[in-house]
């Protein structure tokens, strides 16, 4: 290279762990191989995507230099990861040949959204007539796989992968730090796993147990499962066109706890399980997701139910207003849905008017907390920035005094108030060039006819990985309409947005690859 600087990351070692990853991930096909038999549908897309990621994995997996994972190996490992298992994640579609997942455009589209569990789709229709039962489950599945995190599963089961598995963890995970649960970061990584998994089997039992007590009648086993797969993983994808509103009101709230849990730091749970509750009630951020979701959800409960929210359309009078359950329930359905960014609908918002969409859009800034499965800002980040404004008015006022920003009882060092708002302003600075980007390319597409509001939900929906948004993007549109280069750019979004963005714009730097 010139200037005499030399390469400084050994990209083989990454290389590696991406085959091994990729090796692994290639079981998973095998679940709806399974389906696809019980079904009598065609069996053929996951086995050869079962065999394609075995045997790329295991060709990858010799180009292993033998050295370990350093830091900046673990940056390009996680980076190319979540790159390259969307992209082998396209099998299945691509070799079914049906439907708008055919392309390999579309196809890449809808892994990357299931993987970084976005939940925006190209299926222009959803029914399992079209695309099978397993094809379905294999979209549920992707979103489960990614909602914990693709590697979090490599290293709470592969050995060699705890030398460096707190780097690739905390790259990985969403949120400011790793905190670590146990001694070791395989433990820690088994807990955060046993946990997400008993709480995806609980909700599947609940939601298949209201099947049977008469409320739910089309709650079968095979709903309540592949619900269960996407609601964990705030992913948001439904085998039903029209996502949650197709089952009953009874449903609709059971959806609520399960995603108010999704969105939750998964290491409160274990200090519960441990018998330390407090450790979740005490949190701060915790305590300031509620009330964030409580606080939106009152707004939207409140003008849906006076009738200002909703569009001046002859199927929507009567609808709401005046109706106390009907509002609470799609009122806080939706928040909840949007704040802990899993993307289902109990309802069409393109029913809503530009004064409610515009509320809920903000909303899509909010995110979960740190070290859940939810995507955008994060509520922690918020908490953070208040305080350290707060600590900036004071200071103007009292220049000598010397005021710590705390969190949960600990100081927070001003390296991590820095980097909170260096994430806000490039998030920010994205989402805002992005708007621009979709909203000037949907004039080359008639299909696409974006308001201002509209686009600003695109954006924010792909890039803080919510999943519908307003428009041709609602709860029950599709994202097929959109030119492959808006999709591919939208695909960049969602790959950077699950990363947190500065994990690999960082990789992305001439300085990551030199001394």
């Amino acid at each position: 290279m010139s200037g005499g600087r030399t390469r400084y990351v050994d990209y083989r070692v990454s290389l590696a762990y991406v085959g091994t990853v990729l090796r692994y991930i290639g079981v998973t096909p095998l679940f709806p191989l399974v389906l696809a038999l019980y079904y009598g549908e065609d069996p053929l897309p996951f086995l050869a995507t079962s065999v394609v990621m075995v045997g790329v994995g295991t060709l990858l997996e010799g180009t292993d230099s033998g050295e370990e994972l350093a830091r900046r190996e673990a940056f390009l490992l996680v980076s190319l990861a979540w790159l390259v298992v969307p992209v082998f994640g396209t099998t299945p579609y691509l070799v079914a040949g049906t439907g708008t997942v055919a392309g390999p455009v579309n196809a890449l589209f809808e892994s990357m959204s299931g993987f970084t569990t976005t939940g925006a789709t190209v299926l222009g229709e959803i029914s399992v007539d079209r695309h099978g039962h397993a094809m379905l489950m294999w979209r549920q599945l992707t979103q489960w796989l990614g909602g914990m995190g693709i590697l979090v599963l490599m290293v709470a089961i592969l050995p060699k992968l705890s030398v460096g598995g707190a780097q690739v963890i905390s790259e990985e995970s969403p949120g400011l730090a790793l905190e670590k649960l146990t001694p070791r970061i395989q433990e820690t990584a088994r807990a955060l796993w046993g946990i997400y998994a008993g709480f995806t089997v609980l909700a599947a039992v609940v939601y298949y147990a209201l099947h049977h007590l008469g409320v739910a009648p089309n709650m079968d086993l095979y709903n309540a499962v592949a619900h269960a797969l996407t609601t964990m993983p705030t992913g948001g994808f439904s085998p039903e066109a029209r996502s949650v509103e197709a089952f009953s009101p009874v449903v609709q709230w059971a959806f609520v706890p399960f995603m108010v849990v999704a969105g939750t730091n998964f290491a409160l749970f274990w200090y519960v399980l441990r018998g330390e509750p407090r450790r979740l009630t005490d949190n701060v951020e915790f305590r300031s997701y509620l009330l964030a979701m409580a606080a939106f959800g009152v707004v939207v409960t409140g003008v849906l139910y006076l009738g200002v929210g909703l569009a001046e359309t002859p199927a929507n009078v009567g609808a709401i207003p005046g109706e106390l359950e009907d509002s609470l329930r799609q009122g806080v359905f939706q928040v909840v849905a949007v704040v802990t960014t899993t993307g289902y609908a109990s309802m069409d918002v393109n029913t809503w008017d530009a004064s409610a969409q515009t509320v809920l859009l903000f909303a899509y800034f909010l995110g979960g907390s740190a070290g859940s499965a939810a995507g955008s800002v994060k509520i922690v980040r918020w908490v953070l920035a208040k305080r350290a404004i707060g600590r900036s008015l004071f200071t103007a006022v009292h220049p000598e005094a010397v005021k710590a920003i705390r969190l949960d009882g600990s100081v927070v060092d001003d390296d991590t108030i820095r980097d909170v708002f260096v994430f806000i302003v490039v998030f920010l600075g994205l989402f805002a060039v992005s708007t621009v980007v979709l909203y000037v390319d949907s004039f080359r597409t008639p299909e696409v006819t974006l308001t201002g509001l509209d686009a600003m939900s695109v954006a924010i929906a792909t890039l803080g990985n919510v999943g519908p948004g307003f428009g041709v993007v609602g709860p029950m549109g599709s994202f097929e309409p959109f030119s492959n280069a808006a999709k591919l750019y939208m695909v960049f979004l969602m790959w950077i947005g699950r990363l947190e963005v500065l994990s690999v714009l960082v990789v992305l730097t001439p300085a990551f690859w030199q001394r």
